[in-house]
């Protein structure tokens, strides 16, 4: 279960750190600065250190830490589960039911679609296997949900490019950049080595807070004080071709998907990063906040009509009541999601698993 990704390649190695050269300009920019790899402290700003909080320490053992993944889960669905599970408690089956759950559902966010297909699926089903009474139907619920969502369920493989480059989007507050520090731990733990680029170059703090990561994590992170978010990610994938880098994460400037000028910009630094390497960006990612329910599937929608997505990071889904909004996903755009996260520390973020999803959400 904690096996953060798929690995095609045993053995790393990890080269010394070289210092960077200036790469050759994108045809057609204007000249750009000399990139700033930073992995020093100096190069913090003042209290940046105080952006995340500090990480605990991993359980001892696979049991331990599928048990304090579960209960942390669980307890962040508890919202959402409250006003499903509750509505088998000594009920009857009958159609005053199927209403409460449609309500239920809604509620959560899974959508029209989604719920219309859930309950349409659970009469068959009660018809077809006889089922009378509700433990029984709350199983065959949890079914039908995990049958839904496993389209979902996708590890994220490393190992295919040298380097593999991820283009990392999301509307400002999804909590993207914690995201990419987390990633890069983990693909560390899974002995990648990682280059960060700085491509958030219009939110104030944005730099800082990777560059915080990166310090933590002793990540190198190609930044430009001021500059063209595109140039930054071309400097990133060739440093990172040049080091040697098993993994190149580019962030980019938090946006709305109503906002179409910054859609372009997103589209560009794509097109940017395929001329610094053929086939790149190899994973196109968005970091959606949990608790925006249909929202986030607007988003969802959005982003992979301008950049094709590869897969979801879904974040802050603790303490949310619209974590059905991944039954909407997977029957109107079922991009896979890679990740999910319950809370701010490393461990909070761990690969999606339909079973145990629909484990936390029913019970």
């Amino acid at each position: 279960m904690f096996s953060f990704f798929k690995r095609k390649k045993q053995e790393t190695q990890v080269p010394e750190p070289v210092a960077p050269s200036v790469p050759a300009p994108v045809p057609g920019a204007a000249p750009q600065a000399a990139p700033e790899p930073v992995i020093a402290p100096a190069s913090i700003a003042p209290g940046a250190g105080e952006l995340f909080p500090e990480t605990a320490e991993r359980p001892t053992t696979e049991a331990e830490k599928k048990q304090s993944w579960m209960a942390r889960l669980k307890a962040g669905l508890s919202k959402t589960s409250n006003n499903l599970s509750l509505l088998f408690v000594g009920a009857r089956i009958d159609e005053d039911l199927y209403e409460e759950l449609e309500s239920a559902l809604l509620m959560s966010d899974a959508g029209m679609d989604a719920t219309q297909h859930l309950l349409d699926a659970l009469r068959r089903k009660v018809k077809e296997d006889k089922l009378l009474d509700a433990a029984a139907v709350k199983t065959a619920l949890k079914e039908l949900m995990v049958e839904l969502l496993a389209p979902l369920q996708k590890p994220l493989e490393l190992g295919r490019h040298e380097p593999l480059v991820m283009m990392i989007s999301g509307v400002n507050g999804a909590g993207k950049t914690t995201t990419i520090g987390k990633l890069a731990k983990h693909m560390q733990r899974e002995q990648q080595s990682v280059l960060l680029a700085a491509g958030d170059t219009f939110r104030a703090a944005a730099r800082e807070q990777l560059m915080v990561w990166g310090q933590r994590n002793n990540v190198t992170v190609i930044s430009q004080a001021s500059g063209d978010p595109a140039a930054v990610a071309f400097d990133a994938v060739q440093s990172g071709k040049a080091r040697g880098v098993d993994v190149v994460m580019v962030d980019t400037a938090g946006r709305l998907p109503t906002q179409l000028h910054l859609m372009e910009e997103l589209k560009k630094i794509k097109r940017v990063i395929g001329k610094g390497m053929d086939g790149a960006p190899h994973e196109t990612l968005l970091v959606i906040d949990g608790n925006t329910g249909q929202n986030a599937l607007a988003q969802v929608k959005a982003f992979d009509d301008a950049l094709q997505l590869t897969g979801l990071v879904i974040t802050k889904l603790d303490g949310t009541a619209k974590g059905g909004v991944l039954a909407a996903i997977a029957r109107t755009r079922p991009v896979p999601v890679y990740f999910i996260g319950v809370g701010e520390k490393l461990d909070d973020l761990q690969p999606f698993n339909a079973e145990e999803f629909v484990e936390a959400l029913l019970g």
